[in-house]
């Protein structure tokens, strides 16, 4: 199986949750969504199934199929309030890790100009304490309706995009208009 860097691990795995949640908000057949992707409807069925995980370049289609975007317009205010904050917050997409939108105590953070990371995937820049988490989220119960505050103490890492300092974060999942799933992420 070809691997994603730009992804986090269970990225791929949860695209099949993702595609079924998806397809029942937007009321769109397994043959539909198969045309959008360019594969058989039995693959769509096995990949909603977990029985199989989708290949690196199927997985690119599908996360930006279901990538979380600030279009509605309780998200946009929702990505305002992020802006506006005095704190070290951003948001960011809950299955891709792109960025959503970013406060500007957070953008002092960056090591490129702020309208170069708009936009830009994360999970690159992720420290070992950050991975680990992603890795726990299940188990936390991060998926079910009301997901837990999840904080946590990260180690530093600089990456060509950011630096991240060592300290206490949360994260905080939110539900958007179109059914995809937003982090707001906090240094604490």
């Amino acid at each position: 199986m070809d691997e994603t860097p730009d992804m986090p691990p269970r990225c791929r795995s949860d695209l099949g949750r993702g595609l079924r949640t998806w397809r029942a908000l937007h009321r769109v057949k397994q043959s539909h969504a198969a045309e959008l992707l360019g594969v058989s409807q039995p693959q769509i069925s096995r990949w909603e199934r977990g029985e199989q995980r989708p290949g690196a370049a199927e997985a690119r289609a599908l996360a930006d199929l279901l990538a979380a975007r600030l279009s509605g317009a309780a998200d946009r205010r929702l990505g305002q309030f992020v802006r506006d904050s005095a704190a070290p917050v951003h948001l960011v997409c809950d299955l891709t890790h792109r960025l959503l939108a970013f406060s500007g105590a957070r953008a002092r953070s960056f090591r490129r100009p702020p309208e170069e990371l708009d936009g830009a995937l994360l999970w690159e820049c992720a420290s070992a304490e950050i991975v680990a988490a992603e890795g726990r989220l299940e188990a936390s119960g991060w998926y079910d309706v009301a997901a837990p505050v999840l904080e946590f103490r990260t180690g530093g890492r600089k990456s060509r995009l950011l630096e991240i300092r060592e300290g206490p974060m949360a994260w905080t999942r939110f539900r958007l208009s179109d059914g995809s799933h937003a982090r707001l992420v906090e240094t604490l």
